[in-house]
């Protein structure tokens, strides 16, 4: 049988998903009373019902576990796994003390009193305090520094565990854990992340081609959450291992200016020059990352540029810990974990998904802006095609501002999965699986609307069908064109009126259409989905003179290439420039708030003016894009598959016309 702290947590709740994986015994996790709706919502996540709820609290002794509890497991927990901690460098030292020391010291008591066979216990780096050298496994207490209350309740901690345990113990020391190398996700922004919002700013501000300068501020060390819990899983069953310490860390270490780099690029954002080589040219102590931790790290000094720093989201705190002085030794967990296939990834590999979900999930400028707030908070939007991309990272906007997003898309597991995440992070959201090509359906989930919601004050036609196919290509798919017709057309109107009565009743209603640049730029290839995008534009822009007066209100948003499931089949995009769910979403959010009646690119309105003032002009450019761009292995048929032509000409074009579809 297994015990888990933190099993709601970050790492926790991986290990736990380990356990179950590999694992066949039960496993215990300790849960406060308060926080069992969040267990609940994990176990459905987990899908299993070997996952068992110990009512407890990490600032009790025991645990606060009760006693028949205790009296019944007596010897039943061969592995006790104490996860829960603060792992937050701008924790006060209360908070520190309480959950770090006090909570081991707890976490021992109970591990003590059911004869735990091992007790493992999740450390950190952060024992190395300041020591500059290599800190290897088999160090502790080098008479190192400890600037802060984070480095000095972790080292105390240890230090508890390693003279005042009952039971054998194994200790594990992470380096900086970032989300999942294959999904992204992650429970908080910690590390790293602080500086996302600002390298969110310089996307959005200057183009990724122009260089930064930047300045070498030593190494860090970042590893992923699966590799911690996988290594974990995997050390505290290999036998003859009892006393030791792992470091869970990337044995090569990344400059930080690199590091900032690959996420750079991640984020499309412009990326550092090193001006000054601080390892090279200049002594230890003026070097850029010893002046920067020195002043930094100063309790004045934070409290003077605090107010600065952290309106770019980054505490004045983290500015004294951006690099380790020390290199962390993990030739014995290497060792260890030689020949399972546990490794550290490398960051270029991740990069791009840590980046995406932290956009998606983790960035709460949409909730921290009052304007949004005010307009969304208990305000019930329906989104169609809710399950991925721009409509589910919409629903995850709106809930953040407080609105109640209806989750609307054929599959309900998707729809489900989203809503858990929403209810998860405390907002409420609602499921309506529907084919949005079947106009009975949607008859049937208006009526459905209506009768169970307060209000129906926004709703985002979202859900469309793509399709690339050249004319010559199509004399026989005229059903392309129909079932295109049907969803991104008939679909969306037939919504869209079966909601318009409740609208009018209530003298309030919002209708945002997530329609395409291709509207304004008529790009070759797409003349079903641009066709289907343009009869809902001019039936939005008729009706809304009629029932402006009634409150209802429409904004058509003219959408650039957007890097969704949609396109992913579409190979030649794989290269193209795009902007992210996220930025599409922050349109969308744009829309329901200032209702304007178009939002639109510069590209596309340049696009639109051309056609209105040089039209063959307009037409012979686009032909000459026709030329260079090849139909889809798809639309070519299997023997075109892999055929990839003139593919210079190809990206030249696509990063001069940003954003459309070719």
């Amino acid at each position: 049988m297994y015990f888990v702290t933190g099993a709601t947590g970050f790492i926790g709740r991986r290990l736990v998903e380990e356990l179950l994986d590999h694992r066949e015994d039960e496993v215990h996790v300790l849960c406060r009373a308060g926080s069992l709706p969040r267990l609940e919502v994990l176990q459905r996540r987990w899908g299993s019902d070997r996952v068992v709820p110990v009512v407890g609290d990490l600032t009790e002794p025991g645990l606060g576990v009760d006693a028949a509890w205790v009296e019944e497991h007596a010897g039943d927990v061969e592995h006790f796994f104490h996860l829960a901690a603060v792992y937050d460098m701008t924790a006060d030292d209360a908070a520190n003390q309480a959950m770090n020391v006090d909570g081991t010291r707890h976490a021992l008591e109970l591990a003590s009193a059911v004869g735990a066979g091992c007790f493992h216990h999740v450390s950190s780096v952060a024992v190395a305090g300041d020591f500059r050298g290599r800190f290897d496994e088999t160090m502790f207490a080098e008479g190192q520094g400890l600037p802060s209350p984070y480095h000095r309740t972790k080292f105390e901690s240890e230090r508890i565990v390693r003279t005042e345990a009952a039971v054998p113990w194994r200790v594990y020391r992470p380096a900086i854990v970032v989300g999942d190398s294959a999904t992204g996700e992650m429970d908080k922004v910690d590390g790293p992340y602080y500086f996302f919002p600002l390298l969110k700013a310089l996307r959005d501000r200057l183009p990724a081609w122009l260089p930064m300068v930047g300045v070498d501020l030593g190494a860090t060390n970042l590893v992923p959450v699966d590799y911690v819990a996988s290594a974990m899983d995997h050390l505290a069953h290999l036998p003859g291992h009892d006393g030791e310490t792992f470091h869970l860390v990337d044995p090569d270490p990344q400059p930080v200016v690199e590091a900032v780099n690959v996420l750079c690029t991640a984020a499309g954002a412009p990326r550092f020059t090193t001006a000054l080589d601080g390892a090279g040219l200049l002594p230890r102590m003026l070097r850029p990352a010893s002046l920067l931790s020195g002043i930094v790290g100063n309790a004045g000094v934070q409290r003077v540029i605090d107010p600065v720093t952290s309106r770019l989201g980054i505490p004045a705190e983290v500015l004294a810990h951006t690099s380790f002085p020390a290199v962390f030794d993990s030739r014995r967990t290497e060792g260890a974990l030689a020949g399972s296939g546990i490794g550290v990834p490398d960051l270029e590999g991740y990069a791009e998904r840590l980046w995406t979900y932290w956009e998606e999930h983790l960035d709460t400028s949409t909730g921290a802006d009052t304007r949004t707030r005010a307009a969304l908070e208990g305000r019930h939007v329906v989104i169609t095609g809710a399950s991925s991309g721009i409509g589910r990272v919409t629903a995850l906007k709106v809930a953040q501002a407080g609105g109640v997003p209806v989750l609307v898309a054929r599959g309900r597991e998707k729809l489900e999965e989203t809503r858990d995440l929403i209810e998860l992070h405390g907002g409420t959201a609602h499921v309506r699986p529907c084919d949005l090509s079947d106009l009975e359906a949607i008859d049937a989930l208006c009526a459905d609307l209506v009768a169970t919601l307060p209000s129906v004050d926004h709703v985002v036609n979202n859900a469309g069908r793509s399709i690339r196919r050249s004319l010559k290509l199509s004399h026989d798919r005229f059903h392309d064109f129909e079932r295109t017709m049907q969803l991104n057309y008939f679909g969306a109107v037939r919504l869209v009126m079966g909601l318009v009565p409740a609208m009018r009743e209530q003298r309030r209603g919002h209708v945002v259409n997530v329609s395409s640049i291709g509207v304004q730029t008529n790009p070759p290839r797409f003349s079903a989905y641009v066709a289907s995008k343009s009869a809902l534009d001019s039936w939005s822009n008729v009706v809304s003179s009629e029932l402006v007066g009634d409150g209802v209100t429409f904004t058509n948003i003219h959408m650039p290439l957007v890097r969704t499931p949609m396109i992913a089949p579409t190979k030649l995009y794989d290269k193209f420039p795009t902007i992210s769910p996220a930025q599409a979403a922050d349109l969308v959010v744009r829309a329901m708030v200032e209702k304007p009646h178009e939002i639109n690119t510069l590209l596309g309105n340049a696009g639109a003016v051309a056609h209105t003032l040089a039209p063959r002009l307009s037409f012979r450019v686009l032909n000459l894009a026709y030329q260079v761009f090849p139909d889809s292995a798809a639309a070519q048929g299997d023997a075109a598959a892999g055929a990839a032509r003139r593919e210079s000409e190809q990206l030249l074009l696509a990063r001069v016309l940003k954003g459309v579809h070719w």
